[in-house]
């Protein structure tokens, strides 16, 4: 004889009911949506300056990042976006063997600049990396003088045999980094005694005076003011013009002002590449809308 209280069995029967309509994909953690090495939008440049394809990080066992395939196109702006720990950072730094310090990281993939493996044997890292210069999350200038942090790097590198050549360069270098006036009548000050804001576009200058086809920047402005990133975000505009830069930012309002196209990073997959107006205003993949509209991250 069924003993079961009708009241328990009547609510038992529409719980089941009600689970039975709950979407699978609802269910899913996050992640599962997510199909490995394949990415939304428009991954491919018609001009690259780097080509990437099914590349691979790990740290020991834990995968970092996840076949990613990009191009980065010549004198274009990308921005990286995504949740912290993400790969963003992880992934910047591939593109001038920043990881190589790091004993348990091992990439796989390719990864071509101008159709140059990168990581050949016989690569010159030295040479890359002037190449391809970076600007870190702080300011970082070396404990001397405004001339000589920019002037360390075309000296170490041959690049000027008088001093003369040196001044030019150093002058070149302050006045693209929107510099010079505010720092001429004072080069042999301490760079450590500037503003931040000055320090972080010193260092930009030390990184374009060496000639680089490429500056990678990851979260230039999170230690600055408003004001100051203001004025790195319309530097970046201006060197738009001669440079290929690859910016990691947390801030999509940054990505949204200065960017051509934007990607989105998840969980180490390169989920959505497009043109930066479109991933902001119409974002193809559910994961990019939701942290666009704040729903994670």
């Amino acid at each position: 004889m069924n003993t079961m209280n009708p009241g328990i069995s009547a609510e038992a029967d529409a719980r089941h009911k009600s689970d039975a309509v709950i979407p699978v994909a609802e269910e899913k953690p996050e992640d599962t949506v997510i199909e490995e090495g394949k990415t939304v939008g428009k991954a491919f440049a018609d001009n690259p300056k780097y080509k990437l394809r099914h590349v691979d990080v790990s740290y020991g066992d834990d995968r970092a990042i996840k076949n990613i395939s990009l191009d980065i196109g010549r004198n274009e702006v990308i921005s990286f976006i995504g949740p912290s720990g993400c790969g963003k950072s992880t992934f910047l730094r591939c593109l001038n063997r920043m990881n190589d310090s790091i004993e348990s990281c091992r990439i796989t993939g390719q990864l071509l600049l101008d159709d140059e493996d990168i990581y050949a044997s016989k690569k010159d890292v030295v040479e890359l990396r002037a190449r391809v210069g970076m600007v870190f999350q702080k300011p970082n200038p070396f404990p001397k003088s405004i001339y000589d942090n920019v002037a360390y790097g075309p000296k170490i590198h041959g690049l000027a045999n008088r001093k003369a050549e040196l001044d030019d360069i150093v002058e070149n270098s302050l006045r693209k980094a929107g510099l010079w006036n505010e720092v001429k009548d004072r080069l042999d000050a301490n760079a450590t005694g500037m503003s931040g804001g000055q320090q972080q576009r010193l260092c930009i200058a030390r990184a374009i005076a060496v000639s680089p086809e490429v500056i990678l920047m990851d979260e230039p402005c999170s230690a600055l003011d408003p004001i100051a990133t203001a004025r790195i975000e319309e530097l970046i505009s201006e060197m738009s013009k001669s440079y290929t830069i690859v910016i990691v930012t947390h801030s999509m309002q940054q990505a949204a002002r200065v960017s051509h196209r934007t990607a989105y990073f998840h969980l180490g997959h390169l989920v959505e590449v497009n043109e930066t107006n479109k991933v902001f205003t119409s974002p193809q993949h559910d994961l990019t809308e939701s942290y666009i509209t704040g729903r994670f991250g």
